[in-house]
């Protein structure tokens, strides 16, 4: 990345794993918690989709599968997410768990889902989360504090006990879901044979004085600067091992060592006497010729920033360390969805290798969400069904659902019978997995709106209930209301709304035309 022809220094040369870069991150989850995504500052319709969360609900469920057969049901299985952020994923997965066991033909494994995160507003977020209670008082759901620096033990707020190393009698199985992008990495650069160290300064075109993180990580400016390597980096013999790989393999070439992620994932495992399966969704590379011709890392900015992840390092680390690695062989273009493990007799678990499997042959999320941008490219000439269809091959995702709707609302406009009862069960399904992030979008009066205009006037007036519930008392919602009683014949309920409506907005005139509607 070029430097401006002015600008301001934020840090010297520093070991790029070192560098204030990863402390200014850090500071954009604190300073903005759940905002980060209710206000769309980071993207995050990939990390928390329905889809995402359906792939990882069958294959939790087939890990208990084999759990149930292995080693017994009596001891509870504890499944952690690593850096929950909104919980919307958290929220859909359960549910959908939830839902297998209830199908299932027998299985009786006992788990707890375990939302983790280093921000105390968002943990705070999580608790309080009223689609979230149910599963806190069925015990199948706890929060944890966890910071991959610095973490090797959990504490379960809810249930109030702690987890250090060995405590568990059943595996343990944590879902890193765009989580190992923004932990600090070490920098080489290989050439000829020769491995360097990577350090980084860091400038700003604008003043930093007073920025928010936010604002520093947009206008910081990177420059790179390297130091030949004499002796073996690492205590580690596994971590050299890799290294000797890239350095054999690779020439005029930057790579990403995701120590830190390596050691995040030992700890983990450690917390079980029977070791870690992890699931883990991102962006990156897992094969070393994908990596053989990289430069200088790409830094991707959104609000925070995060990196490509290194996930030929990450595999290589549990293969050599008695492990194993799981990773569709097929080149994806933006996210890539595999399994580590670090766990103790891995061919017994044959359900959950099966389940893997299948969805990368039936479900693989990388082409559901290549076929999401042609959609949304070609719009003007998708009809209604095919948009119905592609929330269905989505699970009904609230957010992919709340992109088209503009054009759903124009399509819907002229109608068939089989059409409307999809859109109701559409909408029913889209509510049934939607989990609010303090957003302002109303997506309650939107349903609502819809229901209406189909036809649907009891379901519509409950979606518009849930609207004023949740975003107070509104004029619209108020006159829809109405609507719906008029419709509905409810004659008392029309009058008795009418005149509470009038009395909370005095100052408006859109009731007025409503008391000349014919009752009879």
């Amino acid at each position: 990345m070029s430097l401006s022809s002015f600008s301001y220094k934020i840090q010297e040369k520093t070991l790029f794993s070192k560098s204030l870069v990863w402390e200014i991150n850090k500071d954009f989850y604190h300073q903005n918690g759940i905002a980060a995504w209710s206000s769309s500052i980071v993207p995050h319709q990939i990390t928390n989709s329905s889809l995402a969360a359906s792939a990882y609900a069958e294959l939790i469920y087939a890990f208990l599968k084999d759990i149930e057969s292995n080693l017994g049901s009596n001891k509870i299985v504890y499944i952690l997410e690593l850096g929950a952020g909104s919980g919307r994923l958290c929220y859909n997965i359960i549910k959908q768990l939830d839902q297998l066991m209830i199908d299932s033909d027998g299985c009786s494994t006992k788990f707890c889902y375990v939302l983790s995160d280093m921000v105390e507003d968002n943990l705070e977020f999580y608790s309080n989360h009223p689609k979230l209670q149910e599963y806190y008082n069925r015990g199948i759901l706890d929060i944890s504090y966890f910071d991959a620096e610095k973490s090797q033990e959990l504490f379960l707020r809810k249930s109030k006990s702690k987890i250090a190393v060995s405590d568990l009698e059943q595996p343990i199985l944590s879902i890193a879901n765009y989580f190992f992008d923004s932990l600090p990495n070490e920098l080489y650069y290989f050439e000829n044979g020769n491995v360097f160290n990577c350090s980084v300064s860091i400038d700003s075109v604008t003043d930093p004085v007073g920025k928010t993180a936010h604002e520093l990580i947009s206008d910081m400016e990177f420059k790179f600067y390297k130091s030949a390597i004499k002796e073996t980096p690492f205590e580690n013999i596994i971590f050299n091992n890799i290294l000797s790989q890239y350095n054999q393999a690779c020439s005029d070439t930057y790579i990403l060592f995701p120590k830190l992620a390596m050691e995040c994932l030992s700890n983990i495992s450690s917390l079980s006497k029977m070791g870690l399966v992890l699931l883990t969704m991102d962006k990156g590379y897992k094969e070393i010729q994908e990596l053989a011709t990289r430069k200088k890392p790409d830094i991707v900015k959104h609000g925070s920033f995060s990196l490509w992840v290194n996930f030929h390092a990450l595999s290589q680390f549990c293969i050599l360390s008695g492990g194993l690695s799981m990773f569709d062989s097929s080149t994806n273009f933006s996210i890539d969805f595999g399994c580590l493990s670090l766990i103790k007799q891995p061919f017994k678990y044959k359900l959950f290798k099966e389940a893997y499997k299948k969805h990368l042959s039936q479900s693989n999320l990388d082409d559901h969400n290549t076929m999401k941008k042609l959609v949304y490219k070609n719009l003007a000439s998708v009809g209604l069904s095919d948009l119905l269809g592609l929330i269905r091959l989505n699970s009904y995702d609230s957010s992919i659902f709340i992109s088209l709707l503009p054009s759903i609302k124009l399509l819907s406009k002229n109608i068939s019978i089989k059409q409307r009862a999809r859109l109701r069960q559409t909408i029913i399904a889209v509510w049934n997995k939607y989990y609010s992030i303090k957003d302002d979008y109303d997506l309650s009066y939107e349903l609502g709106g819809l229901m209406y205009d189909i036809g649907c006037y009891n379901e519509a007036l409950e979606y518009f209930k849930y609207s004023a519930t949740i975003f107070g008392d509104m004029v619209d919602v108020d006159y829809n209301q109405i609507l719906c009683y008029y419709q509905l014949r409810e004659d008392e309920l029309f009058h008795k709304t009418l005149k509470a409506a009038k009395l909370r907005f005095p100052e408006t005139n859109k009731f007025l035309s409503l008391d000349n509607l014919d009752m009879t």
